[in-house]
């Protein structure tokens, strides 16, 4: 039987020592030690970056089935009391990725005792969540292809949600999210003489009115959010040439973002060319939609039957992004989301501590999912 309070215990360890996107090669070694006790039949390092992959096969033919966690941490200063609060100053587990590496080492340990009878089950522990990249990276390493999965599942705590209850649904589940930056360029002048410049102010100011007004074309759920803009330096005797603008766009599907996008940067160049300015673009935190198939929230919603945990079908999707997407293009399966507590501190605010009472449920749900489709020996 697996030792809840020693993944406590090594949940608070992982808490204690964060790492961000792209940096997470201390949480990998961690992660392997931890793996390499549970004996799978392979372990993969270096996976897109730090990506870790355990792999479990069973002794029959039949389908593989990736179990996915995430390794990285946030830029954020925690305020905690706790004893097991971050020792990296600047850096935090405020999104619960501590919680969900533990509750998958659970699931290690689970299939050290009792191996798959059908298929292989694929743990892993990726990399660059939180900049979007992470998952890409991964499926698009060569050493990958070989581990490509027919089921993809995922889980992610939601505070807000009650303790311990499953929230899903078939079709889009997080949001496809771009962040967009728009560099305009004119010409400086002195201050005293703005008529010998060219200025991005006017263009600057049409764009920060008009970008937001972009979803109320679309059917679909869309939004533009304006999150930095900057008009030249602060320099009184001169009259700003350059200006940047960014935002955040967000859709349910891939292929409102698509069209979302297109829009946005239209719109900057048209105002661009009107004000004689140049223009150019830049893309980060670049998130596909995570849509869930109908079979994976069926073995989802079968799971927390069988295992008795209140299980709710969510009429829409959450407008936050996750990069697990990548992995249900190519994957039948599904994401779900696991109530962290109605009044508990918000996912990436400094006083968020991820539940140690979720451990149990995610491992279960994610344990009776492999049992559904690969059985596990007895």
């Amino acid at each position: 039987m697996t030792d809840l309070s020693e993944l406590r215990r090594i949940r608070h360890e992982l808490h204690r020592h964060p790492e961000l996107s792209g940096q997470e090669q201390a949480t990998a070694r961690r992660i392997a030690e931890l793996l390499r006790a549970c004996q799978p039949d392979e372990l993969v390092e270096g996976l897109g970056g730090a990506g870790v992959l355990a792999v479990f096969d069973g002794r029959e033919q039949g389908p593989a089935t990736l179990i996915r966690c995430e390794l990285d941490a946030l830029p954020i200063h925690e305020r905690s009391s706790q004893a097991h609060r971050s020792t990296v100053d600047g850096c935090a587990h405020a999104c619960g990725h501590d919680g969900h590496m533990s509750i998958v080492i659970g699931l290690a340990r689970t299939l050290a005792e009792r191996r798959p009878v059908r298929g292989r089950v694929l743990l892993l522990f990726q990399p660059a969540e939180e900049d979007g990249q992470g998952a890409r990276r991964v499926f698009d390493d060569p050493r990958f292809v070989p581990y490509r999965p027919d089921y993809a599942f995922a889980l992610h705590n939601v505070p807000g949600l009650p303790l311990g209850e499953v929230f899903t649904r078939p079709g889009p589940f997080n949001c496809a999210s771009r962040g967009l930056i728009v560099r305009l360029t004119g010409k400086t002048s002195h201050a005293a003489h703005p008529e010998d410049g060219v200025s991005p102010a006017p263009a600057l100011a049409h764009l920060m009115q008009a970008l937001p007004g972009l979803p109320e074309a679309f059917t679909e759920k869309t939004w533009v959010t304006l999150v930095h803009a900057r008009l030249g330096e602060k320099a009184f005797g001169t009259a700003a040439g350059d200006a940047v603008l960014m935002a955040t766009l967000r859709s349910e599907t891939n292929d409102a973002m698509t069209a979302l996008s297109e829009r946005a940067c239209n719109l900057a160049r048209k105002a661009a060319a009107q004000a004689g300015l140049g223009v150019a673009f830049e893309w980060e935190d670049d998130f596909l939609a995570s849509v869930n198939g109908q079979e994976g929230f069926e073995q989802v919603a079968q799971a927390c039957r069988s295992l008795d945990v209140p299980f709710h079908r969510m009429p829409e999707g959450f407008r936050w992004s996750e990069d697990f997407g990548v992995f249900t293009l190519h994957a039948e399966g599904a994401m779900f989301g696991l109530g962290a507590g109605d009044v508990h501190p918000q996912l990436h605010n400094p006083d968020y501590d991820f539940p140690d009472e979720l451990i149990p449920v995610g491992l279960g749900v994610f344990r009776t999912i492999v049992e559904q489709i690969n059985d596990l020996q007895e």
